[in-house]
């Protein structure tokens, strides 16, 4: 059998994407409470993916959403990370800046604890992507866009998208709005 490089290449950024979602699962949880939620997407649902990143750049005329679909195009995969919204109640921690729990909960604030474990997961998991060599990027527009396409249930109110991509020049560096580079 004869793998070309391409074939090599993606292989090696699905495996990569597969150890990324491990990185996040085994990250370290406030209080011991596992919010974390995790998918890869491909094919079709990545496609949808990316217009929804374009439906949301032509409402609000904000470029970045088409620049990074360009970049989720010429992906390989995507992998999101999202973090229900669920507090962890621990008595009167205060650390979302209200007094409690039930405070937070009036004022559809986010618990900090959450937060906090949703972005030490994308940490662990980008650090597979370097430890791989394989080219990726943080995105708020894509986990924006995954919220939209209801890829999470309505517990999931912050979620960030990180596509995966093995060409011979990173499709995340000098990028352009709407720019495929392969």
């Amino acid at each position: 059998m004869i793998i070309n490089r391409d074939d090599a290449a993606r292989e090696a950024a699905m495996k990569t994407a597969e150890a990324m979602v491990a990185a996040a699962v085994t990250a370290p949880k406030g209080h011991g409470l596992d919010n974390l939620l995790a998918v890869i997407v491909t094919g079709e649902d990545k496609d949808r993916l990316a217009g929804h990143m374009r439906d949301i750049y032509e409402e609000t005329g904000a470029d970045f959403f088409n620049r990074d679909a360009g970049c989720v195009d010429a992906s390989h995969c995507v992998v999101l990370l999202a973090t229900k919204d669920e507090p962890i109640l621990l008595d009167n921690c205060g650390y979302c800046g209200h007094p409690d729990c039930a405070a937070n909960r009036a004022a559809g604030a986010s618990c900090a604890f959450n937060i906090t474990d949703l972005g030490i997961a994308v940490g662990s998991a980008v650090s597979v992507c370097a430890d791989n060599r394989i080219d990726s990027r943080i995105m708020f527009s894509a986990g924006k866009a995954a919220l939209r396409m209801g890829i999470f249930d309505d517990s999931v109110r912050v979620c960030y998208g990180i596509p995966l991509s093995t060409y011979a020049k990173s499709n995340f560096f000098d990028r352009e709005p709407g720019a495929v580079l392969r």
